[in-house]
């Protein structure tokens, strides 16, 4: 045997050597058992094997952009008090289809420039344009307002991953959607309680602190009677519960500042309680900016009412005895230790800066994940071994060069899926199937090649060295086009259809190596046992 034969049966053992540890790893023991482990332990099921819950969500970026132009009215109404300038109306004409249009009427000439400064200092992300009859609208400038909505669906990843996280979900996948705008991919396998965890992530939690200056009130009518029908213009009404003693499903209404004394970004950490009662509360801490904030507006309101706020219901009423610093409880209601749990969990996530709507939602069975494991793979092995026995039985003695090649180039996908820590999915397997074709493909090409060299009269080692030689172009051309195929399923497809991509992509480059490479190292042997002038086997 020659050296350079020596040097390439080298690299084939190392290469399998190298991905067998790719797919196992190092075992805690030999049995079948701990083999599939170790197996499952690199590569990783999907979730239409393993069973879970798949969700695509539709962030509302318009809510983040109300948010924004709303602080800006506020913004707006402080300076021009401060400044002393009159105005007859601030308001959002359109806040479902033109969020960031906020109107200004009744602005006097002679304060044009001090609301330009206003503007250009205080709110640089908005445009200011002049309108007929003393009017003004502000516009979010395009490039801030995408900047926005984008801010919006990563925060929303972020919030929704750490959420996740303390639910002690394994392996989630929460991503951008690529399909959509403003869209959020999120895959929790072996969830077996999606709705409970469907209700944490969509849950906007956000916490304010308002003073209630009016209520409770039995309904809006009722609270506009009180006021003269007319509602302050720096309060709002909200729903609630009702007043202490009335049953916990009475809703009641509460007329609360407009402003808060303190948000959820000012919360440091909330865990869950209970109250004097001994009922399920949450208890929360502010950070050291907001606890001093808090401890003004406490101070200044002694004697008064606050309320508690979590996503625009009034949780809890209560009067404000002393100064408080840094600390609050939320409770009432008929909260369950459960609730107050997950409301605690969600606090210190985070709110969400939008609302989010489910699109779609798919939930598969741990047993109809086995049921497609047992059956994909069946598959597998039922067409890997028709390959090889058709193989054998077409090209002889050749075809076992063909199918030593097709194992390793099994072997090798495996091995890389394993070193990658790729997930296997359903259309996975379906790419490992392909790529048994395609290196069928590929050997079918070199075969017939040897086979027509023969017939034109030349000797097996130059026929074989021809054969290579003439089909490697083709070879080449066909799984180039073909990585390049997959690369673009793999940018515009969605979850099952990256992993299709993904296994085809490894395959193909296994096979590049095992059809080429292997097989002719192979040949190269079996020639070198032969005496000249001996037949080929093929």
């Amino acid at each position: 045997m020659n050296k350079n034969l020596l040097w390439r049966l080298g690299i084939i053992v190392a290469t399998l050597l190298v991905f067998v540890f790719g797919i196992f790893g190092i075992p805690q023991g030999l049995s079948g058992h701990a083999l599939l482990k170790a197996m499952t332990d690199r590569i990783h099921l999907g979730l239409d094997l393993r069973g879970g819950t798949h969700l695509i969500l539709q962030v509302q970026v318009n809510d983040a952009v109300n948010v924004d132009a709303q602080n800006a009215v506020e913004v707006l109404k402080e300076q021009l008090n401060k400044h002393k300038i009159s105005y007859a109306d601030i308001s959002q004409p359109d806040p479902q289809n033109q969020p960031d249009h906020v109107v200004l009427k009744g602005i006097p000439p002679e304060g044009h420039k001090d609301l330009v400064d206003i503007v250009s200092e205080r709110l640089p992300e908005y445009n200011l344009s002049s309108e007929a009859g003393n009017a003004y609208t502000l516009s979010m400038k395009p490039q801030m307002l995408t900047e926005l909505k984008n801010k919006a669906v990563s925060q929303a990843i972020e919030t929704i991953r750490n959420r996740i996280d303390q639910l002690g979900v394994s392996e989630p996948t929460i991503q951008e959607h690529g399909l959509g705008q403003y869209q959020i991919l999120v895959q929790l396998p072996d969830v077996d309680d999606p709705g409970r965890v469907k209700d944490i992530m969509q849950s906007t939690a956000m916490l304010e602190i308002k003073q209630v200056i009016g209520g409770p009130y039995p309904s809006e009518q009722a609270a506009l009677q009180d006021k003269g029908g007319v509602l302050p213009p720096d309060a709002i009404l909200l729903p609630g519960h009702g007043a202490p003693g009335a049953p916990p499903d009475q809703e009641a209404w509460y007329l609360v500042s407009r402003v808060s004394a303190v948000r959820g970004k000012d919360l440091r950490d909330a865990q869950p309680s209970t109250d004097q009662n001994g009922q399920p509360s949450v208890h929360f801490t502010l950070t050291g900016e907001g606890g001093q904030r808090f401890y003004a507006f406490t101070s200044a309101h002694v004697d008064d009412r606050l309320g508690v706020v979590l996503d625009n219901k009034v949780q809890e009423v209560a009067n404000i005895k002393e100064p408080i610093r840094d600390t609050g409880e939320i409770s009432g209601g008929s909260m369950t230790q459960q609730q107050a749990k997950d409301l605690s969990m969600i606090l210190r996530s985070g709110a969400l800066p939008a609302g989010i709507k489910y699109l779609e939602e798919r939930t598969v069975g741990p047993s109809l994940g086995a049921d497609s494991i047992r059956h994909g793979v069946t598959a597998a092995i039922i067409g890997m071994l028709a390959v090889l026995i058709f193989m054998l039985i077409y090209y002889r003695a050749a075809g076992i060069n063909a199918d030593v090649a097709l194992l390793l180039n099994l072997i090798i996908l495996l091995g890389f899926m394993g070193y990658f820590e790729a997930v296997l999915t359903l259309s996975g397997i379906a790419g490992v199937i392909l790529t048994v074709g395609m290196g069928v493909d590929s050997n079918v090409l070199i075969f017939e090649r040897i086979r027509e060299e023969l017939r034109n009269g030349k000797t097996p080692p130059s026929a074989v060295d021809q054969g290579f030689s003439h089909a490697w172009i083709t070879i080449v051309d066909t799984h180039v086009t073909t990585i390049v195929s997959a690369a673009i399923l793999f940018i515009f497809g969605t979850g099952p259809v990256k992993g299709f991509a993904v296994t085809l992509t490894f395959g193909l480059l296994a096979n590049l190596f095992t059809a080429v490479f292997v097989s002719r190292a192979i040949f190269d042997w079996v020639l070198s046992r032969k005496q000249r002038g001996e037949a080929l086997s093929i």
